[in-house]
Parts: structure tokens; C-alpha cells; sequence
């Protein structure tokens, strides 16, 4: 599990633990890897190593170095539906939140929590009724 800790610089950690459907997982790696229209995207380190299959979200946060502030988790429901909502982990002082955020979404929590030009709290308020984020 040493990939998580040999991420590049400043890069947060998109972990994939469901390795079910081969096609969802290239799917969600071209939506990640696209930019909007405005030319944002999310600064990623893609984590694709069995070793990480079914692992849980405490267990990540566990795994995760201390100056590491956010892990995306590339679960069983974030490949299950078209949306991709990958669950975000927001790490440090040995706890962790959770927010799932649609792939489309993911570069607006991942650049501005990693610049601290918002806080997680306003994430975590927009999302929808079923704990999804999807925009502002």
C-alpha cells in the first residue's frame, strides 16, 4: 500500500477500490482527466493497485499521511451509476469526514479545499438531499 504514501507533491490520492467493472473505472478516469469549459481540473494522483480492493473509508483515513487532506475513493457506488459520485475523504488529526461528490463536481472540492479558498463545511451544505455534491 506504499503507492498512497509515494503520491506526487501536492497531488490528492484518487484510490480505487472496486475492481468489478473495468469500463466504469476507464469511464471515470477520462471525467476526472477532462477539464470544464472553464478549464479546471482536479490535481490528481491516480492510486490503481489491487491491494486497495473493498478497503473501507476508516481504513483509508487510517492509511493516509498526515499532510494529506483529502483522498477520493473510487468505490462500488462511485462506478455504479453514470454520475460517478466518488466518495471524498477530508483527513487529519486522526479523524475524517465524508462527502460524495459526482465526478463532474470533483475538481471544485479537490482545488478549493486544497487551496483553502473554501471551507469543507460549505461543500458539505450544497449537497443534495441525498448527500451527493453536485454543484453550486
Amino acid at each position: 500500500m506504499s503507492k498512497l504514501l509515494s503520491c506526487r507533491a501536492h497531488a490528492t490520492p484518487l484510490v480505487r477500490t472496486c475492481f468489478s467493472d473495468e469500463q466504469s473505472w476507464q469511464t471515470l478516469l477520462v471525467q476526472v482527466a477532462t477539464p470544464t469549459e472553464e478549464d479546471f481540473l482536479a490535481n490528481l494522483a491516480i492510486v490503481d493497485d489491487i491491494a486497495y480492493r473493498g478497503l473501507s473509508a476508516e481504513r483509508m483515513a487510517s492509511l493516509t499521511p498526515p499532510d494529506v487532506r483529502l483522498v477520493v475513493l473510487a468505490d462500488e457506488a462511485a462506478l455504479a451509476v453514470p454520475e460517478r459520485p466518488l466518495l471524498v475523504l477530508r483527513t487529519g488529526a486522526g479523524r475524517y469526514e465524508e462527502l460524495r461528490v459526482i465526478a463532474a463536481e470533483l475538481w471544485s472540492v479537490e482545488n478549493n479545499i486544497a487551496w483553502a479558498n473554501m471551507d469543507w463545511a460549505e461543500f458539505t451544505d450544497a449537497a443534495d438531499e441525498d448527500g451527493v455534491f453536485r454543484g453550486f
